[in-house]
């Protein structure tokens, strides 16, 4: 048309001059300048052949100079990075995009080079002045034209400096680009216009592009990957050239030449794996297609050198080898198109062909790399980084396999990738999750995995780089704040590595830093499990050559020894012979005295040296006023101690038991010598006591950790005799300490705690070895006991407040706290008799909450040292300071109380009325010590409300009666007291605990029950707000539900089972407890349960005590409660009826529920708990009970309920049938409902009867039965329903087999149809589904296995058959768990929990295999696919859409499209989603447009779901209804067929009509087809032939039929079907 148009207006004037000068006159518009272009460009086309004017150079000169340049001139008014959209921006870019190329054609008609030049270099100029904005202005814009435009015209040698400068602003414009907005805009106009232009100038202009972009200073980083490939896009045909390109051989030696530059290739591998960025990758692959193809038609070798200078090329082409090349190149490029899918069963079937890469990479010769090994790295960056966490998974599953089949040659990259981009993917917690089928606590496949991985890795490093490798692998541990279980996996692979000397004092301590900085948060399990793991990678890989002693001990000393490495567990043992195996190897200190061990090892000598270093008094001694030592060092010593003493143990195992004796004596001699000490000499420095008193504490706890075995253990026995041989030096100090008012100070505090805690520990001594009256600990606790009530009175008088006395006060109550619970556990300390004395007068007398004043510090400045001055005003002057003593003042006061009122709880009376005179205040009023109770909760932190709890428990039984206000707000301050607590996990349970056993009392629950007031409500109400928060909070209702079901027990009285009843909902609700955890909850669950079946394998489990919070657990005591009750016992029997009818309650109720009820969800296990319960109760119902509920069973088998649901049900009724076969008709009458009615149920009753065998077991005359059995069942045989008649024939196979077994002649007339029925199930030919379900459900485990009586057992109902039905894991309850659950004792008759063998030996679906297992010709998933799934991409659709504003055609004409000449037009078309459809099916066909009715369609989401962004490449046009005629009638003008797509007496076949090139195809209404006013306007009507019944097709099938075949029979008429 272009031509034409030049053509017709050369035709009115044959002097060019003045048709251009008339197209210059006026005022331009894009219309006019498109005109002005088309003229120009064809006037050039005639100077070419020679026949144009010569008065042309003169008029381009004067059309450049006077209009285009002023012209673009003014259309520089849009500003640096403002928004450029809308019409009239897209006009004026349409105005310079025209202006340009005329001015290109003025350069060529000017006749010389001149206005080329000064056009490029005013352009230039332009260019420069704009600087480093982010975007173009308008200048700039029109700058970039006007380059693009004359650049080709410009000469390569004499303007060579003109066109390096033009490059090198090009390129600092199209590099700018590396963030979204105006200079990414700014880059793609640059790259798109000026730099392909520049790149056909090629010599000086190419090669300063080319040096920019490779230079050794050019910027680097992420950020610049994309713009570096846009422009290596851009020049993509000059860098790789074209092969077959005419250039002469000179002029392509000189170009440059990208694939042999190994940093062109390191951007596009960067490009390849930028994970947020497809356009980016897109032309990353471009690059690397086009480089390919380029190598492969040249024909010419070529290599690229290495980065590193040895290795393998990045990249490099042989011809001997093409045909290798082109398949590793081929599946490279096919594995990296297939992963921007996202789609893991697309991708699954490629992955093999990675594994071909590896083979094609790697030397069969001298197994060396053929290909750069980042290649294949750049392909699992991709998989890691992937948004899709399954492609994630696979990616990493994939690269841990590869040594497992293959050994690959050692490479630095791999080495870096294990520790960048690896481990960064392995930080996912969500990879080590449990694979499909696998049962819980069996461990990650991707941690067994990346161990295996790991051992290999490592084994094949060279013994140069090993070193490094793992100390970078562990400091990479320490680089972030890993999760618990990314951790843990990590930890235990490094534990796996076999021993070598690999790891220094650097590693030892990046351990250290994985123990001290990665784990504060996690899991208490995993984090002790990952401490171990990471104490045997220290044992396995530290060359102890190059540590010391002091070193192992510092890391060992980051271990928390309560959590991971107790004394006596497999881990202690472990490190105690890897410490005698290499105690002489280790890296000696400078110093060591080993003066009086004969024959000693360095192990040995550390540690006597240790030990005296410990003791000495330090030289920074600070007298009186030093604050506590840190307990640190204490705690490192002690456990040096007992590592060294456990060595010489293991030394001394076979020669002389004193050894061990001595040794520890030498030990400990600086100690024990300092402990007798303390009695008699008065002047020794108080930081040497502290520090002794504090080893003394460290080493008996040590011994005393959970995991120790103390009984027989020779160590512990020799420490204890040691101890107490020091008891009465130790307790003379302590008393003096406590009782001469020698503690006034704030720092002393912690030494009064520290002294308590001793004479505790040394009370508990002296108990274990036997209590004697007269021992140095009888000696003590009284005169303590009465010098702290003394200290207390004197402080009551009213004395001056100052603080060594306020100080003293707090020692005196703690002292005197300590005594009480003392006495409290252990009854032998008790030195009074029963009745009330002076002691316990005072205590009673208490005034309790009593804060203690601030001391006056004025006063106290005169006699206070000036360090204890300065350590009041920075310890206590703040209240919160000053408040935490307080607090623990009233605490002991609470303590002491505690023990008062259970000595003499049976004094306290119901009111305060029968009590005139008092001798004990706090015992015989307990109102006022009630109400104090409730100011302490409110003046008390959290952590110290515990002792007041206790009391609480014991007053409010004797209260709620009398005072039953107060008692409720007592419920309620406490119950705010534990929610606010919720989130502390150290004192919430124990807090908790104590709540639960006050509010839940006995005896609290009986008084509340018995007079039904508020506190019964009020109890209830808490009891659901427990529930409530043990869903957030695992192992809150553990607490409620254990303590209460104990408590019941314990009393076996009738009394406490109707208490019981009245809160039988407790029991109900533990029953169906349970919540369905988050994915990531589940995990930590499934990989703790996996540390726990590990045993004492894994240290952690020894010392870490099973806290059993499992949600599982509430329903385990809830069973194991109900199977310990009596069903002779009538308030059992009434307590398991009431539960029964609650449960058919809650199953109704959860049946009506209009919540979405689908497999494993919350109301399918909640159902499926509820019949588990109804089966444990079932042997405990009577008749009489049942025919209350047998209507309610009988109903719940016709709810549409899952499948395992079902097997309870039926099970429970064969039960049923079998012990009381009164029930039968009623069983019978459930076949005589309405059969609409049963469609989904009848099921349920058919397989009941499938064991008749087991129901008539018991019955003597069994032919009436067996009768009614058949004629049932004979009905359900010819249902419709092909389920139903299988169910049916199961049963009747099965009462035939009994009527023939027992020779019931009145059923003979039946033989011949029931055994033809029955030959012709089992003998169908063929292998069609009918025949396959027949023999599955014949082999399904309800009717071939199972036995519901011999199989009735917790084991079955818990474990067996929620595993064989299909429930989540979740739900299996091993039996294991109710043995290890002994908080309620074993049912007398415990085997009655296990299950016979054969059903458990059953797997999962046993009964379906021959639906997977017969298809013996499926894939390996390993092995190489013959054909995979792969999306077509056009190659040069690769090129970036470089210009800005194209019309669709110009736009699929770059995308490598091919438009036909096929119009769809769906005016007549409602529905989003089948206008959605047509639109993807027209762009994938390449119709020309899709007419629509209203374009508002495409913002409709059900529309862009289907048509995945289809519209964005396809012309739509909008013509409404009434205009469809117009618009028909005008394309028939134009030359268009129009095809109806409708069945009318004329249409045609399909198959039969020959379409049209150019067709236009009209699609009519879902509904109503197409108007009659409009087949009036059809040149043809076609119809697809159909063979079925339904006369029509969805209106987008139909027009992708009809799209198709079109399509076809072009590519037919073309010749060319693969085009």
């Amino acid at each position: 048309m272009e031509w034409v148009l030049a053509d017709t207006l050369l035709s009115q004037s044959r002097d060019p001059r003045v048709l251009l000068g008339a197209l210059c006159c006026e005022e331009a518009s894009a219309e006019r300048v498109e005109t002005l272009r088309f003229l120009l460009q064809r006037l050039e086309d005639e100077e070419a052949r020679g026949g144009g004017a010569g008065a042309l150079p003169e008029a381009a000169r004067e059309v450049a100079a006077g209009y285009l340049v002023p012209l673009l001139r003014g259309l520089r008014g849009r500003p640096a990075g403002g928004a450029d959209t809308g019409p009239a921006a897209r006009q004026r870019r349409r105005v310079l995009r025209a202006a340009g190329a005329a001015l290109r054609s003025c350069a060529r008609l000017a006749g010389g080079p001149q206005l080329a030049a000064a056009l490029a270099e005013e352009a230039l100029r332009d260019l420069l002045a704009a600087g480093p904005a982010p975007g173009l202005d308008g200048a700039a814009e029109a700058a970039v034209e006007v380059l693009a435009a004359v650049g080709p015209c410009l000469r390569p040698r004499e303007d060579a400096p003109l066109l390096e400068a033009v490059a090198r602003a090009a390129l600092a414009l199209a590099l700018g680009g590396d963030e979204a907005g105006p200079a990414e805009g700014a880059a793609a106009l640059v790259a798109g216009r000026l730099l392909p232009a520049l790149g056909r100038c090629g010599g000086a202009a190419l090669r300063a592009l080319w040096g920019g972009l490779v230079a050794p200073g050019a910027p680097e980083g992420p950020g610049r990957v994309g713009p570096k490939l846009l422009v290596l896009s851009a020049l993509a045909e000059k860098l790789l050239p074209e092969p077959g390109a005419e250039r002469a051989t000179a002029a392509r030696e000189a170009d440059p030449d990208a694939r042999r530059c190994w940093r062109f290739w390191r951007t596009v591998q960067a490009g390849l794996t930028r994970a947020e960025d497809a356009l980016t990758r897109k032309r990353a692959r471009y690059l690397l297609q086009r480089a390919v193809e380029v190598s492969a038609e040249l024909g010419t070798d070529c290599a690229c050198a290495p980065q590193e200078g040895t290795g393998p090329s990045l990249f490099w082409w042989s011809e001997k080898k093409k045909d290798e090349l082109l398949k590793f190149w081929e599946n490279y490029i096919l594995i990296m198109e297939t992963l921007e899918g996202n789609q893991i069963h697309v991708i699954k079937p490629v992955l093999p062909k990675l594994n071909n890469l590896f083979e094609y990479a790697v030397s069969e010769e001298n197994g060396c790399w053929l290909f750069h090994p980042s290649w294949h790295l750049c392909i699992y960056k991709r998989m890691f980084e992937s948004e899709n966490k399954i492609l994630t998974k696979e990616g990493v599953t994939h690269f841990l396999e590869l040594y497992e089949t293959r050994v690959l040659p050692f490479s630095a990259e791999f080495s870096e990738f294990i520790i960048g981009a690896l481990m960064d993917a392995l930080s996912q917690s969500s990879l080590y999750s449990r694979s499909p089928g696998q049962l819980i606590g069996s461990g990650s496949p991707l941690g067994l995995k990346l161990q295996k991985f790991l051992v290999t890795y490592i084994s094949l490093l060279p013994e140069e780089i090993k070193s490094s490798f793992l100390l970078k692998f562990i400091q990479k541990m320490t680089s972030r704040h890993w999760c618990a279980i990314p951790i843990l996996f990590l930890s235990k692979a490094l534990a796996n590595i076999p021993r070598c000397k690999a790891l220094g004092i650097e590693g030892l301590l990046a351990l250290r830093d994985v123990l001290q900085c990665t784990m504060i948060t996690h899991q208490i399990l995993l984090r002790g499990a990952a401490q171990c793991y990471l104490l045997q990678t220290a044992m396995n890989l530290v060359d102890v050559e190059k540590v010391s002693l002091s070193d192992v001990s510092s890391l060992v000393m980051s271990l928390r020894q309560e959590e991971s490495f107790g004394r006596g567990t497999s881990l202690w043992t472990e490190l105690c012979d890897w410490l005698r195996v290499n105690e002489s190897c280790f890296r000696r200190p400078l110093t060591c005295s080993s003066i009086g061990l004969h024959e000693t090892s360095s192990l040995n000598a550390y540690v006597k040296n240790l030990v005296q270093e410990y003791i000495k008094s330090p030289a920074w001694e600070g007298g009186e006023n030093c604050c506590m030592p840190d307990w640190l060092e204490a705690k490192l010593v002690a456990v040096m101690v007992l590592l060294a003493i456990d060595v010489e143990g293991m030394k001394s195992q076979y020669s002389e038991k004193r050894r061990t004796q001595n040794v520890l004596r030498i030990f400990l001699d600086p100690l024990l010598d300092a402990l007798v000490k303390f009695g008699t000499n008065a002047y020794m420095p108080l930081l040497k006591t502290d520090r002794c008193l504090q080893l003394l504490l460290k080493l008996l706890h040590t011994c005393l950790l959970q995991g120790s075995g103390t009984q027989d253990d020779e160590v512990f026995t020799l420490l204890q005799n040691f101890v107490m041989s020091t008891t009465e030096s130790v307790s003379e100090f302590i008393l003096r300490r406590l009782t001469m008012k020698e503690l006034s100070r704030v720092s002393d505090l912690e030494r009064c705690h520290l002294y308590l805690m001793v004479l505790t520990e040394l009370i508990n001594l002296h108990l274990k070895v036997g209590w004697k009256r007269g021992n140095p600990i009888w000696r003590v606790i009284s005169p303590l006991k009465n010098a702290s009530i003394r200290h207390l009175q004197e402080m009551d008088r009213g004395q001056e407040p100052t603080l060594g006395r306020q100080i003293q006060r707090v020692v005196s109550m703690a002292a005197l706290a300590m005594v009480c619970e003392a006495i409290d556990q252990k009854p032998e300390l008790q030195l009074d008799s029963r009745d009330a004395g002076a002691t316990e007068r005072f205590l009673s007398s208490l005034q309790l909450n009593q804060t203690l004043q601030k001391p006056h510090t004025e006063e106290d400045s005169r006699c206070v040292h000036p360090l204890e001055r300065s350590i009041f005003f920075e310890e206590s002057s703040s209240s919160q300071g000053w408040g935490k003593i307080v607090a623990q003042y009233i605490h002991d006061q609470w303590v002491c109380l505690s023990f008062l009122l259970k000595k003499y709880h049976t004094l306290i009376p119901a009111s305060e009325d029968e009590i005139l005179e008092p001798i004990l205040p706090a015992v015989q009023m307990p109102i006022r010590t009630l109400q104090s109770a409730l100011e302490a909760l409110t003046i008390l932190p959290s952590d110290q409300v515990l002792p007041v709890f206790h009391c609480m428990k014991i007053l409010v039984p004797k209260l709620l009666t009398s005072s039953e206000s107060l008692c409720i707000v007592s419920f309620d301050m406490a119950w705010k007291i534990i929610a606010s607590l919720s989130n502390t996990q150290l004192i919430f349970w124990s807090n908790l605990k104590a709540f639960v056993q006050f509010v839940f009392d006995p005896k609290v629950l009986t008084i509340a029950a018995k007079i039904k007031g508020q506190a019964y409500f009020k109890i209830k109400e808490i009891m659901y707000r427990i529930i409530e928060m043990s869903a957030i909070k695992t192992g809150v209702f553990n607490i409620l539900i254990s303590y209460c079901c104990k408590s019941w027990i314990v009393s076996a009285s009738n009394v406490s089972l109707s208490t019981a009843k009245n809160y039988s909902e407790l029991v109900l609700e533990a029953c169906i407890f349970g919540t369905v955890f988050r994915r990531d909850q589940r995990l930590i669950q499934d990989v703790q349960t996996f540390i726990e079946n590990l045993g004492h394998e894994c240290a952690a489990n020894t010392v870490i005590e099973n806290t059993k919070r499992e949600d599982h657990y509430v329903r385990i005591c809830a069973v194991k409660f109900l199977c310990l009750l009596d069903g002779s016992n009538m308030s059992h029997k009434l307590f398991m009826e009431d539960l029964a009818v609650k449960l058919l309650e809650k199953d109704g109720l959860v049946s009506k529920s209009r919540t979405r009820y689908y497999v494993n969800s919350q109301q399918h296990r909640v159902k499926n708990r509820i019949w588990q319960t109804l089966l444990v109760l079932f042997p405990r119902f009577d008749q009489n009970f049942l025919n209350r509920i047998i209507d309610k069973i009988f109903q719940a088998g016709f709810i549409n309920n899952q499948a395992s649901i079902k097997y309870f049900i039926e099970w429970i009724i064969i039960l049923i049938l079998h012990k009381f076969p009164q029930f039968l008709p009623k069983f019978w009458d459930c076949f005589s409902y309405a059969e609409e009615n049963l469609k989904t149920s009848i099921c349920t009753f058919l397989s009941v009867l499938s064991h008749l065998d087991i129901i008539t077991e018991n019955i003597p005359e069994k032919k009436l039965i067996l009768k009614q059995a058949l004629i049932v069942v004979l009905h359900w045989c010819f249902n419709h329903n092909f389920s139903i008649r299988l169910y049916a024939l199961v049963a009747l196979k099965k009462i035939w087999s009994m009527c023939k077994t027992l020779h019931v002649e009145e059923l003979d007339a039946l033989t011949s149809v029931i055994e033809s029925s029955l030959n012709q199930v089992e003998n169908m030919h063929g292998a069609g589904n009918a025949k396959k379900n027949w023999q599955r459900i014949q082999e399904h485990f309800f009717f071939a296995a199972f036995h519901p009586l011999k199989d009735y057992c917790l084991e079955t109902i818990f474990y067996t058959l929620p595993r064989l039905s299909g429930l989540v894991e979740d739900e299996w309850i091993a039996i294991g768990k109710f043995t290890r659950f002994t908080d309620i004792p074993l049912d007398a008759r415990f085997q009655w929990y296990l299950s016979p063998a054969q059903l458990c030996e059953l797997k999962p679906g046993d009964w379906s295999q021959q639906d997977t297992g017969s298809n013996s010709g499926e894939a390996d998933i390993e092995s190489e696919c013959s054909d995979v799934q792969k999306k077509i991409i056009p190659w040069r659709s690769s090129v970036p859409d470089l210009d800005l504003e194209l019309v669709f055609q110009d736009r699929v004409a770059k995308l490598g499209k091919s438009l036909s000449r096929l119009i769809v037009v769906a005016s007549l078309v409602d529905k989003p989603t089948n206008l959605g459809g047509l639109c993807r099916t027209c762009e994938v066909f390449g119709a020309s447009a899709l007419v629509v009715g209203s374009l508002q369609c495409i913002r409709d989401k059900q529309f862009q779901h289907l048509s995945v962004s289809a519209e964005q490449w396809l012309p739509l046009v909008e013509v409404k209804p009434p205009q469809l005629i117009d618009y028909l009638q005008q394309k028939k003008a134009e030359g268009y067929t129009i095809v109806g797509v409708e069945q009318t007496v004329k249409s045609l076949d399909l198959t039969q009509y020959c379409f049209p090139e150019k067709s236009l195809l009209l699609l009519g209404n879902e509904r109503e087809g197409i108007p009659a006013n409009l087949i009036q306007q059809l040149d043809v009507c076609v119809e697809i032939p159909q063979q079925g019944i339904i006369r029509s097709l969805n209106v987008h099938v139909s027009g992708a039929l009809l799209i198709w075949e079109y399509t076809r029979q072009q590519l037919l008429k073309q010749g060319d079907p693969g085009s």
